[in-house]
């Protein structure tokens, strides 16, 4: 990587510990991360889904959700209490298959705001089973509540 070149402050080892540690139920695992980005696998089993073998939307949200959550890493370091404020999501077409992945970019990275585009998908990020779009929150930007 070339001098000045930005860079993850999180690596894809140091998320998957704290998700060990502090969230051992969650489905999804790091993948992959880069400066602003993360991606997540999630191996769907009999409980992620629907009749039919689809991998049910709650499931494609909380990948997506996590997806963002570790994005927001790259640029803050391992942060847990950074927050969903919002997450909105379209589901495209059924997800079939035992992996789906959630892709996450972040598009806007302000003091309190995160903000961040995320794709998902089973076969091919260029055939994604939805998109969803969501803003994190910063707590530590807020600074003390008066009277604290």
């Amino acid at each position: 990587m070339p001098d000045g070149a930005i860079r993850s402050r999180v690596t894809v080892e140091e998320i998957r510990d704290f998700a060990a540690r502090d969230f051992p139920g969650n489905p999804s695992v790091c993948e992959e991360v880069g400066p602003g980005w993360a991606q997540v696998v999630l191996s769907a089993s009999t409980g992620h889904l629907r009749p039919g073998g689809i991998v049910s939307g709650p499931t494609i949200f909380g990948a997506c959700d996590a997806a963002l959550y570790y994005a927001c890493f790259t640029v803050l370091g391992i942060e847990p209490m950074a927050l969903t404020s919002d997450l909105a999501i379209r589901f495209l077409r059924p997800a079939f298959g035992p992996l789906l992945r959630a892709r996450a970019d972040l598009v806007s990275t302000g003091r309190r705001n995160l903000c961040g585009n995320v794709i998902a998908f089973t076969d091919s990020p260029s055939e994604p089973v939805a998109v969803a779009q969501g803003v994190y929150v910063h707590p530590a930007a807020r600074g003390p509540r008066p009277g604290a």
